[in-house]
């Protein structure tokens, strides 16, 4: 058995391991960047509708 190749894999995998870790959170932040800047978006847009009445409800009947 090779103790230092292991080694070095098991190090290898644990660098690879710690870098896919960040870039999921770096996701996860982007996401919620994203998503809190779509809700920005449609509450300005709510606000400057002209007719802020209308697409509020839906009749619906079956």
């Amino acid at each position: 058995m090779n103790i230092p190749a292991l080694s070095m894999n098991m190090a290898q995998i644990d660098v690879g391991n710690k870098v896919g870790i960040a870039m999921l959170s770096k996701s996860l932040d982007m996401a919620e960047e994203t998503g809190a800047a779509m809700i920005q978006m449609m509450d300005q847009s709510m606000e400057l509708s002209v007719n802020p009445h209308l697409g509020g409800s839906i009749d619906l009947s079956i």
